[in-house]
């Protein structure tokens, strides 16, 4: 009778058990990376903290069995929103969704063996010699590693000793790789090909311009490179790439939050009281892990690396439309590696008409430093005539038989048909000076002197604005030359600053009655 009640209970397990199917990789994965919402078009990006996102879509093959199950997604992007993951292909709905994101990494492993014993091994100064010695963890992951050992409490890399830790056994519910996981359950067993799509923190592209002025001073060639950035610890291989030019809504409580890195960093000092002066942070404990341990394939330590970029001209982003939004899609599968940047070819234009200038903004009777500039017309009579994203801007310049680094600047999303405008750095060569001459209850006269300290004559224009309702009345500046016009409600003069010369122009502010 105990012989039959056994087997009913063995046979009757497999319907009471829930299986664990891993998806150790992706068949194919595509990565459109969007840029950070609250960060100008003309701004360069933070490579340091990456606030753009990514929507990655992966096709996966999966093994479902019958009943209920959990399926594991290994690899997914680290900074991977739960909540934005969409899974189709099922068989049946998706009961649960988790995200496995503490990794096994130093400090998630030091803060795992709180009060467990490990391995304290010492190398002791001058002599070299190497003594071990069981110890307990009493200290968690921020401040000075406290260990407990025979002799009593002492901190680890204190006092010019160099100590490493040698942990037994890593914990189980570490995951070597970022994971999310699903509950399902299905009527009966069998292969499916999956969709996971899902949004990720910590991406982020830009457009970077390379402009290089012709030696007639009129023209210059440009150059556009697409940079893309992730600063996710997952690497996509042979990935299609696109990315998505304009502003995208999203309102999000959980924008920002950027996934905790693994690195340990402890320190010698217990507290801020210790007397000063403070002592450099001393360097962190070597974490060495037991022979079984390193057999395994887990990755424990990680750290950024930088990867080369290569830029072949011959691979081109191809342009789709997106509704409102531009689309630029890198034709060849490419790998978008973790911690690291890639640049794809954006466009090349030859003999851009390009106009170099002086501009200084002036606000009634005061005057801002000026600012050298590039300015031209995104059409293709000036040689260009295509969507242009935004980005930083390097501009060089001819010296002779060499090319020179002449100025950076920003370049913000230009349609077709819109003015192209790069402003530089202040001008150190032309300078604009603002003086009241009279001033009464109504009436505010202001003349405007401009220099030219170069031995080359210079476009330049001041844009005055004032209050609203007050005019800005100016005589033609006959002498000077130039000409005064109104544009984008700002009275503008324009004019031609002779080498090693000086230009006015006078204008009188009128106050409403």
């Amino acid at each position: 009778m105990r012989r039959w009640l056994f087997l009913a209970l063995v046979l009757s397990a497999p319907a009471f058990a829930q299986g664990v199917v891993t998806s150790a990789a992706p068949d194919s994965v595509s990565v459109s990376v969007y840029r950070a919402p609250d960060r100008s078009s003309d701004t360069a990006m933070n490579l340091d903290w990456l606030e753009g996102y990514a929507l990655i879509t992966e096709k996966r093959t999966v093994d479902i069995p019958a009943g209920k199950a959990t399926i594991r997604f290994e690899g997914v992007a680290a900074g991977l929103f739960p909540e934005s993951a969409i899974v189709t292909g099922l068989p049946s709905g998706v009961r649960e969704k988790n995200l496995d994101a503490d990794l096994l990494s130093p400090r998630s492993l030091y803060a795992r063996m709180f009060g467990r014993p490990v391995t304290l091994r010492r190398t002791l100064p001058g002599s070299g010699e190497v003594r071990e010695e069981r110890a307990v963890i009493r200290s968690g992951v921020n401040g000075a590693a406290i260990l407990q050992t025979a002799a009593g409490f002492e901190v680890a890399t204190c006092g010019g000793l160099r100590d490493e830790l040698i942990y037994p056994e890593a914990p189980k519910d570490l995951s070597v790789r970022p994971t999310l996981s699903i509950e399902t359950e299905a009527a009966e067993g069998h292969r499916a090909t999956v969709s996971l799509s899902y949004l990720a923190w910590g991406f982020d592209w830009q457009t970077n311009y390379v402009v290089t002025m012709n030696a007639d001073g009129r023209t210059a060639d440009v150059s556009a490179w697409v940079t893309l950035a992730s600063s996710d610890s997952t690497s996509f291989s042979d990935a299609e790439t696109a990315v998505i030019a304009g502003e995208v809504n999203r309102e999000d409580a959980s924008r920002g939050a950027v996934p905790t890195r693994g690195t340990l960093v402890l320190q010698c000092s217990l507290s801020s009281l210790a007397p000063p002066p403070a002592p450099p942070p001393a360097p962190v404990p070597s974490i060495v892990f037991s022979p079984a341990l390193m057999e395994s394939d887990a990755q424990i330590m990680m750290s950024a690396r930088a990867m080369p970029m290569k830029m072949n001209a011959a691979v081109t982003v191809q342009q789709e439309g997106l509704g409102d939004l531009k689309l630029y899609r890198v034709p060849v599968p490419v790998t978008v590696a973790a911690n690291a940047q890639k640049q794809v070819a954006l466009a090349q234009k030859k003999g851009v008409k390009m106009e170099a200038l002086y501009r200084a903004e002036v606000w009634e009777d005061s005057a801002d430093a000026v600012r050298q500039m590039l300015r031209t017309r995104n059409r293709k009579e000036e040689g260009l005539g295509l969507p242009l994203p935004g980005g930083p801007v390097t501009v060089f310049e001819p010296q002779g038989d060499a090319v020179v680094l002449s100025g950076e600047g920003g370049l913000a999303d230009r349609a077709v048909g819109e003015d192209v405008e790069i402003m530089l750095a202040n001008a150190t060569q032309v300078t604009l000076e603002a003086e009241t001459l009279n001033n009464t209850e109504r009436a505010k006269t202001v003349r405007l002197t401009a220099r030219n300290a170069r031995a080359v004559p210079v476009q330049f224009e001041a844009r005055v604005a004032s209050n609203v309702g007050t005019q800005i009345n100016g005589a033609k500046p006959a002498r000077a030359g130039g000409k005064v016009l109104r544009k984008d409600g700002r009275t503008i003069w324009e004019v031609t600053v002779p080498a090693n010369g000086t230009v006015t122009w006078g204008y009188t502010l009128v106050k409403p009655r």
